[in-house]
C-alpha cells in the first residue's frame, strides 16, 4: 500500500522539474493526480511519463477562467480534492534600474494572483475542509539576491499569505505550509541562466553549507513530507529545503 493510496493531488506547474517529480512521486504512492501546464506538448509529454493515474488540463493559473476548468474537471472524473500543491510560479532577473512594468505584471499576476485563485478556488472540493495546500516559496523570499528582488518579493508575499490563510481556515482540518527550495538544477534554471548556469552551480555549492545544489527529488520528498499524516501538526510553516542555504 502506498502512503497516498485513494488520495487525490492537483499539481500547478507539473509539466517539469519540481513539479513534475512530486506528480511522479504521488503516482507512485497510491495518489491520482491532475497537473497543469501552459504549453499543451509538454503537457501531453508528462502525461506520458507519469503514465498513469494522471490527468493533464492545459491552462495559465494567472487566467482565472483557465483555473476554474481545471478545479471543474477535478468535480466532473473525482467529485472531491485532498491535496493541493500550487507550484505554478517564474521569475527572471532584472536590476532595480532595469524593472519594468511588464515584468512586474507578469510575476506577479503568476506568482501571486495565480496562487491566491489556485487556493481560493480549490477550497470547495476539500471534504469536510480537510486536506493539505503546499504552495512553493523560495530561499529568495528570505535572502536578498542581485537582480532578483521583484520575483523574491513574490515568494515573501506567497510566505505571507499563508500567515494569514491559516487564520482564515482556523478550526477546519485544512492545514497550508510553504515548501521553500534553494539552488535546485531544473528545467527553469537552464532557461533562467542559459550559458552561465555552470558558473551559478559552482557559486551556489560555495555558499551552501551542504557543500552542493539540491535535487529535484529531495524537493519533492519535502513536499510529500507536508502532504502527508506524517505532518500532521504542522500548519503556517516554511519548510527550507535548501541545504542550510537560508538559515546563516
Amino acid at each position: 500500500m502506498g502512503k497516498f493510496d485513494g488520495k487525490v493531488v492537483v499539481i500547478t506547474g507539473g509539466t517539469s522539474g519540481i513539479g513534475l517529480a512530486s506528480a511522479q512521486q504521488f503516482v507512485q504512492e497510491g495518489a491520482y493526480v491532475f497537473i497543469t501546464g501552459r504549453r499543451q506538448h509538454e503537457l501531453d509529454e508528462a502525461v506520458a511519463l507519469i503514465g498513469r493515474n494522471v490527468t493533464g488540463v492545459q491552462g495559465d493559473i494567472s487566467k482565472l477562467e483557465d483555473l476554474d476548468r481545471l478545479f471543474e474537471t477535478v468535480k466532473q472524473e473525482k467529485g472531491h480534492l485532498d491535496i493541493l500543491f500550487a507550484n505554478a510560479g517564474l521569475g527572471s532577473f532584472l536590476p532595480l534600474s532595469d524593472i519594468t512594468e511588464a515584468q512586474y505584471d507578469t510575476t506577479f499576476d503568476v506568482n501571486v494572483k495565480g496562487t491566491i485563485f489556485t487556493v481560493q478556488k480549490a477550497l470547495p472540493l476539500f471534504p469536510d475542509q480537510k486536506g493539505s495546500i503546499i504552495l512553493t516559496g523560495s530561499t529568495a523570499g528570505t535572502m536578498g539576491i542581485p537582480a532578483f528582488s521583484v520575483y523574491g518579493a513574490s515568494k515573501a508575499a506567497i510566505r505571507q499569505l499563508v500567515r494569514s490563510w491559516i487564520l482564515d481556515v482556523k478550526g477546519t482540518g485544512l492545514r497550508i505550509n510553504v515548501v521553500s527550495p534553494g539552488s535546485v538544477v531544473t528545467p527553469a534554471y537552464t532557461e533562467l541562466f542559459g550559458t552561465a548556469l555552470d558558473q551559478f552551480l559552482e557559486q551556489s555549492k560555495q555558499e551552501i553549507p551542504m557543500g552542493r545544489v539540491g535535487e529535484m527529488q529531495e524537493i519533492a520528498n519535502a513536499v510529500m513530507f507536508l502532504a502527508s499524516d506524517d505532518s500532521s501538526y504542522l500548519n503556517g510553516i516554511e519548510l527550507f529545503a535548501d541545504g542550510g542555504a537560508a538559515q546563516i
